[in-house]
């Protein structure tokens, strides 16, 4: 019986962690559409502050307990990577690199959070799962050079920081997430970074914010509300049912995703090769799925 229920809750926490991915994959898109009306630093921080703000409002209303002094420490870290690195960094690079290049973003986030899960969780994925991950990156990540030229820049190097930074952000929240629960995780966690978010946003902010097209504020709204707040609410509850590093994995699915959203919102074609590597990606999560992780 103990089996049946273990694997009901992977099962959720997969199907959670999916949810997560398909608001996450919208973020790179809707980034390059309106990095060019904004400092990138101002987006990155902006965004947060709003999110920040219905967070504040979600706690108060369902009247959520104070962190303690140890879970401040762990939301702290996790806004590190989740409200400031990550949201900054991949703004940053947005502004030089392609689209098709920021697919090395989500290629290097799910092994990353998983090497992440094992140094702070007591999370051991076995061999096999390493080797399913590796192989998930290396595809999307081969994918994202084929398709997009060999070139390196300071755009990709903000894209690999993104990624580092992004995935130690998602392990510390996954690993107080369940101590007070997924979404607490993220409203706190902007809470707790909104003094210094406010403040960084305000001193950046764009003279003529409010003279802006219409779709601009739209996708800032989304990357306010979606991307920052709301997406987390799925995601890090999928990390706590399915597991820190089974359920990262997820999101090699994500560049897909995100070439899916660019043909929607940018008017880009797709070719036969990113639907062979897409169902490449597919069957390394299959596979990384089946792979024992003890925790």
């Amino acid at each position: 019986m103990g089996d049946v229920i273990g694997q009901k809750h992977i099962n959720k926490g997969m199907f959670l962690g999916l949810m997560g991915v398909l608001v996450f994959s919208l973020t790179l898109p809707v980034t390059r559409l309106i990095v060019p009306f904004m400092n990138p630093i101002f987006l990155g921080l902006g965004r947060s502050v709003i999110a920040g703000v219905v967070a504040a409002i979600i706690l108060l209303l369902l009247k959520q307990p104070l962190p303690t002094k140890r879970q401040v420490g762990l939301l702290l870290l996790t806004a590190c990577g989740v409200v400031w690195g990550f949201p900054i960094l991949s703004a940053l690079g947005m502004q030089t690199v392609p689209a098709s290049h920021g697919s090395v973003v989500s290629g290097l986030l799910p092994l990353i959070t998983a090497i992440f899960a094992t140094m702070i969780t007591k999370e051991v994925p076995s061999v096999g799962f390493w080797i399913a991950a590796f192989i998930g990156a290396g595809l999307v990540i081969s994918f994202s050079f084929i398709k997009g030229g060999f070139e390196i820049n300071t755009g990709h190097l903000y894209l690999i920081g993104s990624s580092i930074i992004g995935g130690m952000g998602y392990a510390f929240g996954g690993k107080v997430s369940k101590e007070i629960g997924g979404w607490q995780v993220i409203c706190w966690a902007l809470v707790l970074s909104f003094p210094i978010t406010f403040s960084g946003a305000w001193m950046l902010k764009p003279d003529d914010f409010f003279s802006f097209p219409g779709y601009v504020y739209l996708s800032f709204l989304y990357l306010a509300l979606a991307s920052q707040l709301f997406g987390f609410f799925f995601w890090n509850k999928g990390l706590v049912l399915g597991g820190i590093a089974r359920v990262s994995q997820i999101q090699l699915l994500q560049p897909f995703l995100s070439i899916i959203a660019a043909i929607i919102i940018l008017g880009e074609s797709v070719d036969a090769m990113t639907y062979i590597f897409a169902l490449a990606v597919v069957l390394t999560i299959a596979v990384s799925r089946k792979m024992g992780v003890n925790s």
